[in-house]
Order: C-alpha cells, then structure tokens, then sequence
C-alpha cells in the first residue's frame, strides 16, 4: 500500500518607469573572483510515507481520499509524515530556490530569515549546512530572498537579498565559499527592509526593493528604494534595460515575492500596501499603478509560482493568514478570475494546511517549493518550520474570495 501510493507521488511530482542608478555600490572585483562548484545533490528515494496531501480524520490525522485510505499521522517532533514535506524544525523559512532537477528527488535551498542559515534540503534526507550569512532581522528584514544564478549549473552561485548593520543588499556565494556584495546601498529604515529576489529566466537576476518605511522613496528616481531592478550576476543594470537604468519599474512598498513564467514573459511581483495587498503584472518601463488583483483583506502576499503553462495559475503564499491564494491566468498575463484558496485547513481539500508560507520558488513547470514561517508569529507544529512541495493539484480547490 505504502508502495502505491509512493509511486502516485512520484508521478504528481515528475509529472517600470526607467530611473537613474541611485546611490548604488559594486563590488566590481566579485565579478572576476573564481568560486568552487557545490556539490550537486545525488538521487535517493524519498521516505516511505504517505501521500503528499490529507483529509481530516476524526481523530485529528489526516488521511488520504479514496476508498483505501491510510492514516497519516500528524507531526511527531521533527518527524513529518507528509511527504510533500522535505524538511523539518527549521525557523523562518523566508527565502527559499528550488535546485534544478526532475523533481523524483526535489531539492532546495532554504533561508531562515533571522539566523541568515541557508540550508540544503531534499527529499528524504537531512537538512545539512550550505552557508552562513550575516543578518540584521530588525524591521522585517533579514535573509528574505535567494536565487539561483542564471548559469547556476555552470557557475554553482546563489544570491541572496539581506538586511545588514548598514543597508539592504545583494550577496552572491557559492557553497564553502564566502559571501561576495554584488549591489549594496539599498536604503534600510526601521521598517520596510523586506526584498526579494528572482531570476527573470532571460538570463537577468530581478530584485524587489521595500520602501525603507518611506513610502516617498517609491516614487524617487534617486532611491533605490521601492524599486524592481534588473541586474547582471555583477550587479550592473543588465544587458536590455531601457536607458541602461538599474530599475526597470517603481512603486513598491513591502514586497513579498517574484516570480516568471518558464519563458519569462510573464514576470509577477507582490506588495503590501497599507490598505490593501497587491499583485502587479511587472513590464520595463510601466509603473507599478494599476494591481493585477487587489486583496482588501491583507492576507499578507509572500511568495508566488507561475503555474501557467500548466493548467493556467498563478500561486501566491499567504505569511499571514496561512493558505494559498490561487489566481486563474491567461498566457497573455491577464487575471481571467477571482482567487481561490487552498491549504487553508477548511476547504476540505487534501492537504489541509501548511500554516503561513513564504517564499516560494519553482524545481519544474508543475512543482514549486515553499518555506514556511510558523515561528514568527504563527502557531507552529512540532515540525515547523518546514520546507514544502507545492504543485497545481494542491493549489487547485478551496474557497473563492471576493
């Protein structure tokens, strides 16, 4: 039975307005810096564990649907019996990026927000060490972006977006090898300091700046505040930037997350205004004015995943009110319909609930990873914080929202 419904898993998983540069610093000497591939993580079965999603049971399990349903145990200590969980007993998973892979062994790195921990996590296996970054976690800020490079599987680099003593910033590393500044000098206030990070998959890196807690600064061609940037792995405005300018749109506020379409004609960015919480369709050259989709509620907009080119959706996490808002969208970019929610505890839909997720990133087309951060203000399990799979099967059914 275990067997089977193993298998099952495998198969669901395999299955701006242009502005000046501002007051940005390089380090131009990273560029140059020759850094030590990292280990590739090898392929190992997952555990012997029941389904990636479960139905309540009266006792307070879950079970999966069918007429052979199993139990799954809810968590006991750092042991989560879920599958679609890879790691465990983590803390503020703010920042995750999936490693490349066929998803049959997923893998990720995951950032916990105030210890500036990066870690390697796979399926099936214990969370080992990957590196160490020095944070400042005051303000909402902290490690709350990574990504990989654009050649990761060439140049084995990863990037981070940081809060420090002094600014907010971007960080390249390599496993072993120490961290490198790349674009210093974004504006860090007593709040506001959140940002995010993303590959644009056209070969640039997108990096999504808070106001610094002035929300003046969004609209300031000086800052680098507030802005969507679009960078080189040197942190030079990237080859095609209209006028060659750093950003390539302005108006943000508190983002939570980016991300691109497979081809990377579809680019998303989510915000957290003070009346209300934002999705904004990302174009070089346009301001961010008009929402793609607006939610009065403030259900806390984190990280998304584009699910597009696999049954039209667009997933965004949910850090505060702990489920998945699941918005239906065109290939042209268009929100064709309102939300639905999933992995909410209450739409009796399997899997229940993972709690308040984060950041979010892609392995493949059809399976994203997703950190959560139970731990800052949430009500965490024995096992949280947890690194979990999410595919357009488990964003799929809930309860819409107006």
């Amino acid at each position: 039975m275990r067997t089977r419904y193993r298998s099952a898993l495998l198969a669901i998983l395999a299955c701006g307005v242009l502005l000046p540069a501002g007051c940005a610093r390089f380090d131009d000497t990273a560029a140059g810096q020759t850094f030590s591939p990292a280990p590739v993580p090898s392929p190992e079965s997952p555990p012997e564990v029941h389904g990636p999603g479960a139905e309540s049971g009266g006792d307070g399990t879950q079970v999966l649907p069918g007429p052979s349903a199993a139990p799954v145990p809810p968590p006991q200590g750092c042991k989560d019996f879920d599958p679609a969980v890879i790691a465990t007993c983590l803390d503020t998973v703010a920042a995750v990026a999936g490693l490349p892979g066929d998803g049959s062994t997923p893998s990720a790195l995951a950032g916990e927000r105030k210890s500036g921990r990066v870690r390697l996590v796979t399926a099936g296996k214990d969370a080992t060490d990957f590196a160490k970054l020095d944070v400042q976690a005051a303000g909402d800020g902290g490690l709350t972006g990574l990504a990989l490079s654009p050649s990761y599987v060439e140049d084995q680099l990863v990037f981070a977006y940081i809060t420090t003593a002094t600014d907010n910033r971007v960080v390249r590393f390599a496993k072993g090898q120490p961290p490198k500044p790349v674009l210093t000098g974004i504006p860090k206030g007593a709040t506001g300091n959140r940002g995010t990070i993303a590959a644009d998959n056209r070969g640039a890196l997108l990096v999504a700046t808070g106001d610094a807690g002035n929300p003046g600064a969004a609209a300031d061609p000086t800052s680098l505040a507030g802005k969507v940037l679009r960078i080189d792995t040197s942190g030079k405005a990237a080859a095609g930037n209209p006028n060659g300018a750093l950003a390539v749109t302005a108006g943000l506020h508190a983002p939570g997350g980016l991300c691109a379409s497979a081809d990377g004609g579809r680019v998303w960015v989510t915000d957290r205004l003070a009346d209300k919480d934002a999705l904004y369709r990302v174009q070089a050259g346009q301001p961010l004015t008009t929402p793609a989709w607006t939610w009065p509620d403030k259900p806390g907009v984190a990280g998304c995943a584009d699910f597009i080119d696999a049954n039209g959706l667009l997933s965004i996490g949910a850090s505060l009110a702990g489920n998945l808002q699941n918005l239906p969208v065109t290939p042209e970019g268009a929100v064709s319909g309102k939300p639905t929610v999933s992995l909410d505890g209450k739409s009796g839909k399997p899997p229940l609930t993972y709690g308040r997720l984060a950041g979010m990133s892609m392995i493949n087309p059809q399976l994203a990873v997703a950190g959560t951060v139970n731990k800052d203000g949430g009500a965490p399990v024995s096992s949280d914080d947890r690194v979990v799979l999410i595919t357009p099967a488990t964003s799929g059914g809930g309860n819409s929202k107006d």
